[in-house]
């Protein structure tokens, strides 16, 4: 009887440590997976084949931009487009490491959609981003150099009016705001408000699109005032506006419209069609910054609202890497998941 115990003393032990002996390697096993950045099994109850072989820390996402070289591009232009190339860019660059975008300041002068265009005829930039259309002149220009410019739309903006938040007038009438550019209008008593000079802010002519846009379309290609004063950023303009009880500025309206310090003004054909460029009921200083006003997004896009214009990416034809690169950025903004991204920057969606 001894030895019978005996005999399975020794059976039980051997399988203990044949047990432990397995156990360990698979230890070791697992262990030796992570430490090399891959899983050998998943660990999930569902049928999840993806998991095999997958670094731990891959991201759900990949890169599906179709036709998106690989390289570093230069590109630049606007300064309209900056929330875009804070928020949206980044999300490109983050999906697809391959493809990186460095933002090129032109060797002289402010940067503008006519800097990022002059940059891109002269062959400083893969392609650009504007607030405005390609001139004619620009056009012929490339064509001398051997190719041409294509502009593709990707965004809807609006022009938004800054005022004093103490000025008291319902809107302006386009046709009033021309004749304030251009020094025909210089009281706000004119206009039905107090008897208050009007006090005119500008970024100059060689800024960029957004003037360009403005002179094009809203002064008709008349030249600006004398009672125009020229600033350098938009940012200087609102502080001069909020110390000034006549100032006046325009720009695009995610820089105006969400300002604490100032008030956007509602724009009309006629002064019977006034709409605002924010969302009503307009949000009062006093609940601001914890409360912002937000775009009229639905009358931008409409066309209710009076001014509005498009933003683009102005793309080199010309058959090579540049032109893939601009075309493939601009398709990729294009999509549902950028165009979200675009309307969170503070613009329009286009489609």
């Amino acid at each position: 009887m001894s030895q019978k115990n005996e005999t399975l003393s020794l059976f039980l032990a051997a399988i203990i440590t044949i047990g432990l002996i397995f156990g360990g390697l698979w230890f070791l096993m697992e262990r030796w997976a992570q430490l090399n950045g891959t899983v050998t099994k998943t660990s999930t109850g569902g049928n999840n084949d993806n998991a095999i072989n997958q670094p731990v820390n891959q991201p759900v996402k990949k890169c599906d931009v179709a036709n998106l070289p690989e390289g570093t591009f230069n590109y630049g232009g606007s300064t309209t487009w900056a929330p875009i190339r804070k928020d949206v860019d980044s999300a490109l660059e983050s999906l697809c490491p391959q493809f990186t975008l460095r933002y090129t300041q032109p060797p002289s002068g402010q940067p503008g959609s006519g800097t990022g265009i002059r940059m891109l005829i002269d062959n400083q930039l893969a392609f650009s981003q504007s607030s405005r259309s390609v001139k004619a002149e620009e056009n012929a220009e490339a064509k001398q150099k051997g190719f041409s410019l294509k502009e593709i739309p990707v965004a809807i903006d609006g022009i938004a009016i800054a005022v004093n938040l103490n000025l008291n007038i319902p809107g302006l009438t386009i046709a009033q705001l021309k004749d304030i550019y251009t020094g025909k209008i210089t009281n706000w008593q004119q206009l039905g408000g107090q008897n208050l000079p009007i006090t005119v802010y500008s970024r100059s002519k060689e800024a960029g699109g957004t003037v360009d846009f403005f002179v094009e379309n809203i002064l008709n290609k008349e030249n600006f005032g004398n009672n125009v004063n020229y600033i350098s950023t938009t940012t200087e303009a609102v502080r001069k506006v909020a110390a000034s009880p006549g100032g006046i500025y325009y720009a695009s309206a995610p820089e105006v419209v969400p300002q604490c310090i100032i008030k956007s003004l509602p724009l009309g054909r006629t002064s019977a069609q006034f709409v605002p460029p924010y969302q009503e009921p307009l949000v009062p200083q006093s609940q601001c910054p914890n409360k912002r006003n937000h775009l009229n997004s639905q009358a931008f896009r409409s066309g209710d609202y009076a001014i509005t214009r498009n933003l683009f990416v102005i793309v080199k034809q010309n058959g090579q890497t540049d032109q893939q690169a601009g075309e493939a950025y601009a398709n990729w903004l294009l999509t549902p998941q950028s165009q979200e991204l675009i309307e969170k920057a503070g613009f329009v969606r286009i489609k």
